[in-house]
């Protein structure tokens, strides 16, 4: 059973077309990534996942059941981008609540509460007013309440946003043991650097559609950056170098191009002293998520 499959999502606002037709499918206990520009509809899809969003057209599930199954739902926990928590409550009267919105028993609530605080590093804090809390404070609580019923599934949407470098860590220590443990993770994040060490697979959206999905270490490990530093180059030369790679683009004594595989870097520098090139240097380079990012979806509209 897949943890979640989306078949041509849709949804229409007005005369604005959101989100054009979403088709993916996320694997049990995988942490997954979604990545696209601003405007390419992450966040409605993302609700429409939930069931806070109702589609135009289009179908999918959630832990094998339609969307906005109740049973299904109580297994999600959700931390949005934009949360508005009740600002005059305790971090554990926060806790409480949503508990008692699971209808937990007392006892589990209880235990389950400080256990989290301690997992983000609140418990000194539990009985300050969240009206106190700096960002990251509340984002950090905020993880705490997406996890309280133990989800199956959990969507973290910018789960990042606003905390430091030892905040970031906390959160990938937490997303590491929530895959162990078996918990499908599904991961919205501008910070490309997070999505890169944390992720098992993304997709890439642009105008409400997925225009790739692949493993990320495939990807990023699949091709890889060159910059040739040459002499006495033709173009006739470094068109050649097609052979083996692709974007291939010259600037000056320059030529950068991308391949496949390292094991073509014999044959290069071959081909290049055949072509009475003087050769200074071959610099291979991985392709970060970023640098990949910028190819899959383009450069009209930042992240």
């Amino acid at each position: 059973m897949l943890a979640l499959e989306t078949k041509n999502l849709r949804k229409l606002f007005g005369d604005h077309l959101a989100v054009r037709g979403l088709t993916l499918q996320v694997q049990q206990g995988e942490v997954f990534g979604f990545l696209g520009p601003n405007g390419a509809g992450k966040t409605t899809s993302i609700k429409m996942m939930l069931g806070l969003v109702a589609p135009t057209s289009g179908n999918a599930t959630l832990l094998g059941e339609p969307l906005g199954d109740r049973q299904a739902r109580a297994k999600i926990g959700f931390l949005p981008e934009h949360f508005r928590f009740h600002d005059w409550l305790t971090a554990h009267e926060f806790l409480t609540l949503h508990g008692q919105l699971y209808r937990m028993p007392s006892s589990r609530l209880r235990d389950r509460i400080a256990k989290l605080l301690e997992l983000v590093g609140l418990t000194p804090f539990r009985n300050k007013q969240l009206r106190t809390f700096s960002k990251g404070m509340l984002q950090r609580i905020g993880l705490a309440q997406a996890l309280l019923n133990d989800p199956a599934l959990v969507f973290l949407d910018e789960p990042t946003s606003g905390l430091d470098p030892v905040g970031r860590r906390l959160v990938r220590d937490i997303i590491r043991d929530l895959k162990s443990k078996g918990t499908t993770v599904f991961l919205n994040s501008h910070l490309l650097s997070e999505i890169e060490i944390t992720c098992d697979r993304v997709a890439f959206i642009k105008h409400g559609e997925v225009i790739r999905t692949a493993e990320l270490k495939t990807l990023v490990e699949g091709e890889t950056g060159v910059t040739i530093r040459a002499g006495g180059l033709t173009g006739e030369a470094v068109a050649g170098l097609g052979q083996w790679g692709c974007n291939v683009r010259a600037d000056g004594d320059h030529i950068h191009l991308t391949i496949t595989s390292e094991s073509a870097l014999p044959a290069i520098a071959r081909y290049l002293v055949e072509q009475n090139a003087e050769v200074y240097s071959i610099t291979p380079q991985k392709s970060s998520l970023e640098d990949l990012f910028i190819q899959i979806v383009g450069t009209d509209g930042g992240l």
